[in-house]
């Protein structure tokens, strides 16, 4: 049986300033790593099988 996943912790000072920048500006990504990144996942897509439970 799994563990239970433990609580994020909160973020306080630069740690939150820095989140918040980034959230607000995400970095943009080429048109060839979003081809990647789609056929990466097309590839797991097709290969992946998972019991029903």
């Amino acid at each position: 049986m799994a563990r239970p996943i433990a609580e994020t912790p909160d973020l306080f000072g630069e740690d939150a300033k820095r989140f918040e920048k980034e959230i607000a500006n995400p970095k943009k990504i080429s048109e060839e790593e979003r081809r990647e990144m789609n056929a990466a996942y097309e590839w797991f897509k097709k290969h992946a099988t998972f019991p029903i439970a």
